[in-house]
């Protein structure tokens, strides 16, 4: 594929398209693959008007304002099972349905492109490659919850998203798409882009509004929710990129068939998938909602770089930076039938589908659905420290424990790297991000937390190391429980207790051989 370049931009001003498709087939790999949201990204130009509506664009927009009512809208995206693709997985439907008009208010739509979570790299390339679809898919959702205004809310350092964002607005504004009667039906629909300032904690919704308003980018509390009290104290739909950028498939296709393209229950459609780190081809792919960390690290993603010389997969985080490592030589241990995962009973982790709820069932989340691929190579103590700092770094400081406990957790790892660790100092981690848990506003600090937690339980060996080469003395009264450490030989085994794993006997993980 080559490079698309505007006019206005030297070649090389940035990468090109990543790459689509792959030689990898499995049973859960469509061939040929499946391209439908990314269908135009292949094209010249694909980011003005003229190709986009060559190859499709605005086609279903205009059915749906001229033919089709909002509440059938609604429950066509309610047939489509889509899930979230921000990171929270609830259903795009279900969220469109809880906002109703109030009087005296408006009602808006508000689309989270702030991308800022380690590792994704999804929704850019959506406004970069096929701004229009993003378009489109907001004409629709406006029209389908009553809503005459949009914002598209990009992280600031996007620049390239930006521009063709706007370009495309514009142009659609030109063809009559927006504006006082799109496609003829008096009903005012305009878009409008806001930059943010980078703050990763405005990608979560109520401290996006808040930026969004004028205000610190601070999150809510909730409720209200912003279905019912959202931007500028009015009904908000707040969506991720790519669940927008869907929404022209799902009204053109109906939400039943595209639910289909997908091969788990209550998780339908296709989606984009990323890969990171150490693979031979990093990128974005596209396939069906359900197939495996397998199917995208050895298939799409050409397995491991140096695989030649003995290199082999040691961990992956599924999606994004927040979500709990898994490990391929952790088998799933669900002998129950009843067990969301009792099919893949003796698997390994890396086998199980890739599902919102098949995820949350085997210990970690779905989130973004980019994954970050670690060889043998890397020392994950080091891992979980540059992660560390990552969310010390962006929480926002309105909660004391994620302020507080976000920045003890970073210099705990950093005195074990620095080989200054006191004797109890992996019983001070986990006590401090079990405290840490479930305390505040938002879910940064419980992201940070879990993530760190699944370091914990996966590689409690790397981290007993460091432990035992410090030559520290022991810890300061006042720090810590005094509780032993929990034995962390088997991911089955709870840590921290009754929040990251089910106890062994019913569902869990356990070390198996390698994989």
């Amino acid at each position: 594929m080559s490079v698309i370049v505007e006019p206005d931009e030297p070649p090389g001003a940035h990468p090109p398209a990543p790459p689509l498709g792959g030689p990898y087939r499995s049973d859960t790999l469509p061939d040929p693959p499946m391209i439908v949201l990314t269908d135009r990204w292949k094209l010249e130009r694909s980011y003005t008007i003229e190709v986009a509506e060559k190859a499709g664009a605005y086609v279903t927009a205009r059915r749906a304002l001229t033919e089709m009512e909002p509440a059938k809208l609604i429950d066509e995206v309610k047939a489509a099972n889509v899930r979230g693709r921000g990171g929270a997985g609830f259903p795009a439907g279900v969220k469109w349905s809880f906002v109703k008009p109030v009087a005296g208010k408006p009602v808006y739509l508000v689309v989270n492109a702030d991308e800022g979570e380690p590792g994704t790299f999804k929704d850019r390339s959506i406004m970069e490659l096929d701004p229009h679809r993003l378009v489109e898919g907001c004409i629709i959702s406006c029209w389908a919850i009553g809503a005459h205004v949009g914002y598209v809310y990009v992280r600031g350092e996007l620049a390239l998203s930006i521009r063709r964002l706007e370009r495309a607005i514009a142009e659609a504004r030109e063809k009559g798409y927006l504006g006082a009667k799109p496609f003829g039906r008096d009903f005012p629909i305009e878009i409008y882009v806001h930059r943010g300032a980078g703050a990763y904690i405005c990608g979560e919704e109520t401290a996006l509004l808040n930026s969004l308003e004028g205000k610190r980018g601070e999150p809510r509390l909730k409720p209200p929710f912003p279905a019912v009290e959202g931007a500028f104290g009015a009904p908000t739909a707040v969506n991720n990129v790519e669940t927008i950028a869907s929404v022209p498939d799902i009204v053109k296709m109906g939400g039943a068939k595209w639910a289909a393209l997908g091969q788990l229950p209550n998780d339908g459609g296709s989606r984009i998938y990323g890969v990171s780190g150490h693979v031979k081809k990093p990128g974005l792919y596209e396939a069906p909602v359900g197939i495996t960390l397998r199917d995208l690290i050895y298939g799409l993603g050409g397995g491991i770089r140096g695989a030649e010389n003995g290199r082999t997969l040691k961990g992956v985080i599924p999606g994004g930076a927040s979500t709990p490592i898994l490990r391929p030589d952790f088998l799933v241990h669900a002998p129950d039938e009843k067990h969301p995962l009792h099919k893949w009973h003796g698997k390994s982790e890396i086998d199980v589908p890739l599902g919102v709820d098949t995820m949350r069932a085997l210990g970690t989340m779905l989130g973004t659905c980019c994954a970050i691929v670690m060889d043998d190579t890397v020392d994950m103590v080091e891992a979980a420290r540059n992660l560390m700092r990552f969310f010390h770094h962006e929480s926002c400081g309105q909660c004391t424990p994620c302020r507080e406990g976000t920045a003890w957790i970073e210099r705990i790892l950093t005195a074990m790297v620095e080989e200054r660790a006191r004797p109890n100092e992996l019983e001070l981690l986990v006590d401090v991000s079990n405290e840490i848990m479930g305390t505040t506003i938002c879910a940064l600090a419980d992201g940070a937390t879990m993530a760190m937690l699944g370091f914990v339980k996966k590689f409690p060996e790397e981290l007993r190391a460091y432990v035992k080469r410090s030559k520290a003395p022991g810890l300061t009264a006042g720090l810590g429980t005094g509780r032993a450490l929990p034995v962390l030989g088997a991911s089955s085994d709870v840590v921290p207790p009754g929040r990251l794993v089910l106890p062994r006997g019913e569902s869990g993980t356990q070390r198996g051989g390698a994989s």
